[in-house]
């Protein structure tokens, strides 16, 4: 099972037209993967290319529409590509098989619910509640700056992040922002809101101060209760 940190990623490229015991070789490479315990895998068509013998292959010449290669790719754990590696160099007689060393930074999951799963589930503690004032006018690198806050914090695994976008309001400069038929602001005020832990928090404070230049942040103490509905009764 694929966790965060140190992996391989595998690429193989292989003509679509090749075969391997009378099946397509991409298929059997991936059925081979399939049930042989690789965590996925990946088959595209490319829309053309060439190899070493000089020749262009493209779909859009029928002539030249033999050999459109295909591209195979997977990632897995080091233990896992020493056991798959002497039967894919086997069945790869006329292709490339490239590996390269990579980081996994996250793996989702979509969890399956268990046949004695509660209604839901009751989490309760204390955590850091942080909150994030800026205008929505404030850009980083061409995209709105809160847009931008949001999407770093989900790469850090913060649990949430909520934006909200204020009616009227003011800041130290004492402006006045609103939004009315007859006033259209174009710097409204935005706030957004995140609670974690206090370790997460941190991380967070330090990576939105470097982002904000002109806004307010602010860390308090919060209380937290947390319901999580099953996937069973949410379906029923």
């Amino acid at each position: 099972m694929l966790s965060k940190g140190p992996a391989k990623k595998i690429t193989i490229y292989v003509n679509e037209d090749t075969r391997y015991h009378h099946e397509p070789l991409y298929e059997a490479i991936l059925t081979y993967l399939l049930h042989n315990g690789a965590s996925g895998a990946t088959a595209s068509h490319c829309l053309a290319g060439f190899g070493e013998h000089r020749q262009m292959h493209t779909p859009k010449i029928e002539a030249l529409a033999e050999h459109i290669p295909v591209r195979i790719e997977f990632i897995d754990t080091p233990e896992r590509l020493d056991a798959l590696l002497p039967t894919l160099y086997e069945m790869v007689s006329d292709g490339l098989i490239e590996v390269q060393d990579t980081n996994l930074v996250k793996v989702g999951r979509k969890e399956s619910p268990s046949a004695d799963a509660k209604q839901h589930q009751r989490r309760q503690g204390t955590a850091k509640m942080l909150r994030v004032f800026l205008g929505e006018a404030d850009r980083l690198d061409g995209e709105p700056l809160y847009e931008a806050i949001v999407k770093r914090l989900r790469m850090t695994e913060i649990a949430g992040a909520t934006v909200y976008r204020g009616i009227l309001g003011y800041g130290a400069k004492g402006h006045t922002h609103r939004a009315s038929f007859l006033h259209i602001s174009k710097d409204l005020p935005i706030m957004i809101s995140v609670v974690d832990t206090p370790e997460k928090i941190a991380a967070a404070i330090a990576i939105v101060e470097q982002m904000l230049e002109d806004g307010l942040i602010v860390v308090s103490d919060a209380d937290f209760v947390r319901l999580i509905r099953s996937q069973r009764s949410a379906d029923a």
